[in-house]
């Protein structure tokens, strides 16, 4: 495959891809790649591929899929970026293909006999959780302020207000070590 190819061989664009051409020609808005230098993109690629995917097979597929894109002109690369930008521009594509198909050959799997389908998670707390966690703030607070003075102003200030060690110290009047036993023990008081 060292001459270029013309728009008759196997179908391919005309100038999407040259075999062994020196260097990019622009032909009717399209710039030519060499063989060579669209295979040598080939690693990159793949890893982009598996990073995004997590199947071996699956990103192999993706690769071989944007290659064979390039090489039978239904992919066309303009020059208006590097051509590694633009490989995975396309791969990104390909990549949003694949977990299109797999998103719902995975939503007919999972199907159960009776037909109900599968319940989707939300990341959001339930409003159960949002009032079993105002309760539990709500108890810790009162708990900090039953605290004795000087082990409530040290935890108050350290930790609720997240105050540097060396403000809470010059404010109270004491060393870092004072601190430190000072929200530990308050610490022990809230737990016991």
């Amino acid at each position: 495959m060292n001459a270029a190819l013309s728009p008759s061989q196997s179908g391919w664009h005309a100038a999407a891809v040259h075999a062994g051409a020196p260097g990019p020609e622009t032909v009717s808005g399209t710039v030519a790649i060499s063989l060579a230098e669209l295979v040598s993109h080939r690693p990159y690629l793949l890893r982009f591929a598996l990073r995004k995917l997590r199947d071996h097979a699956l990103a192999e597929d993706a690769v071989h899929d944007v290659l064979e894109a390039v090489l039978s002109g239904r992919a066309v690369f303009g020059g208006r970026a590097q051509l590694r930008s633009w490989l995975t521009a396309v791969l990104k594509n390909k990549i949003v293909d694949v977990l299109r198909r797999s998103s719902h050959h995975e939503a007919l799997d999972d199907e159960s006999a009776d037909g109900a389908g599968h319940v989707v998670a939300c990341g959001q707390p339930r409003p159960d959780e949002i009032a079993e966690q105002r309760q539990e703030l709500a108890r810790v607070l009162a708990g900090i302020d039953r605290l004795p003075p000087t082990l409530r102003d040290a935890l108050r200030m350290r930790v609720v207000e997240d105050r540097s060690t060396e403000s809470v110290c010059a404010e109270l009047g004491i060393s870092e070590e004072n601190l430190f036993v000072r929200v530990h023990r308050a610490r022990k008081q809230l737990l016991s």
